[in-house]
């Protein structure tokens, strides 16, 4: 991935109800969702869903096909992996680390910054 496709998929992201969409689009997984099915989930206005759908598609994290008089939206996870490997690329200097969620360090979890 390169840094402007990069820019591109997080700036799609930083907003709210797109981050939303995307995320309920994951959840769906590869069968993906019809709008009036997103638009029920969310309780979007599909004037609104059609525009965040739009942006997510441009950033190329989603895709649509139609299936018969359907319209089905579903999540690109070959761009959402590339964008989650560019953004690790270089953890840890390129030294070996376990960097990943479980790595967390509890006690760190839900305090106040001093």
């Amino acid at each position: 991935m390169e840094e402007k496709d990069a820019v591109a998929a997080l700036a799609a992201l930083a907003q709210a109800a797109r981050l939303r969409v995307f995320r309920a689009l994951v959840g769906a997984g590869p069968q993906g969702l019809t709008p009036t099915a997103l638009a029920e989930t969310l309780a979007v206005p599909a004037s609104t869903l059609s525009f965040h759908l739009k942006e997510l598609m441009h950033a190329g994290l989603v895709s649509v096909q139609r299936e018969g008089r359907n319209l089905i939206y579903r999540p690109e996870f070959g761009q959402m992996n590339a964008l989650l490997s560019y953004l690790t690329a270089h953890c840890c200097q390129g030294q070996p680390c376990d960097c990943g969620p479980s790595a967390v360090d509890c006690d760190l979890v839900d305090k106040e910054p001093s």
